[in-house]
């Protein structure tokens, strides 16, 4: 194999499943599957990054490379083609990456931003494959959702009423969550967030806190930022039930989700303003955001 013209294909055979494991050890083994450490800094990373992968493969084009929000790894799509990297560019890997604390596909999720109709099937085979081998199974998160089976209440609305809308199924004591509202903000872009309880009685005492609250959307940040909302005497909020059932029949048993409201699509987990903006169909806004 020519490692100077590199361009892995996205079909998914039986021995990816392997081959994803085995790369994923040693990469443990090598110290860098820090997957849970802060995003890295993208404006200086990823140019540095590029320059080292462009030196190393000089044949593969590099058509879009981030490297916030990957723990430590950076994400280089090539055409079709979706691999990681170490961001000295010295270590490839080439399989899927999984959030532990979201418990979500990452690389399923991206592959349904670049190709949705081929990531259905993808998922469909890793799963199969995941099962065979006796591995927890990943989510079986629709591509798809219809947002009409939602009703108007259990969502706070917030962000620009005049941007394409998101709707988001969060947890207020998720920590990807509270970091989604910072990049939901810089996106400009407008929100319905609905929450629904991963984290159980806790969350739930939270959500109906902030929805009893007499400005949802200010309780809502305040929760995020570790104050405890004061909901008006006597409120009942509703929605919250139909926002747990809709995300247990929908399998989102992570946090958060984010649904394009415009046709439903879905892309899972926290993701910077520049991504928001492209899966919402914005441009991304000055200085790469």
């Amino acid at each position: 194999m020519n490692y100077t013209d590199f361009r892995p294909g996205f079909k998914v055979r039986a021995a990816t499943a392997a081959l994803a494991l085995t790369t994923a050890f040693a990469v443990v083994s090598l110290g860098l599957a820090a997957v849970t450490s802060a995003p890295a800094q993208a404006s200086n990373t990823s140019s540095a990054v590029r320059a080292a992968l462009k030196a190393r493969l000089p044949k593969t084009p590099i058509d879009a490379l981030t490297c916030e929000g990957f723990g430590g790894l950076c994400e280089v799509v090539s055409g079709s083609t979706l691999f990681y990297v170490d961001e000295s560019a010295r270590y490839l890997l080439v399989g899927r990456l999984y959030d532990m604390e979201t418990r979500r596909d990452v690389t399923a999720a991206r592959l349904l931003e670049l190709n949705p109709d081929l990531i259905a099937a993808g998922a469909a085979r890793a799963g199969a494959e995941s099962k065979a081998q006796d591995e927890e199974p990943a989510n079986a998160v629709p591509t798809k959702v219809d947002l009409a089976k939602l009703p108007a209440d259990g969502a706070v609305r917030w962000g620009n009423p005049a941007g394409p809308k998101v709707v988001v199924f969060s947890d207020f004591h998720c920590g990807y969550c509270q970091r989604l509202t910072g990049e939901l903000t810089k996106a400009n872009v407008q929100v319905e967030e609905r929450p629904i309880s991963i984290f159980g009685a806790k969350s739930r005492a939270l959500s109906e806190a902030v929805l009893c609250a007499s400005d949802p959307a200010a309780a809502l940040h305040a929760a995020y930022a570790g104050e405890a909302p004061k909901a008006r005497p006597g409120c009942k909020p509703k929605g919250l039930d139909a926002n747990e059932a809709f995300a247990k029949t929908n399998g989102f048993n992570g946090t958060p989700v984010l649904v394009r409201a415009s046709d439903g699509a879905v892309l899972q987990g926290y993701r910077p303003a520049s991504e928001i903006r492209r899966f919402l169909g914005l441009t991304p806004n000055k200085g790469g955001q």
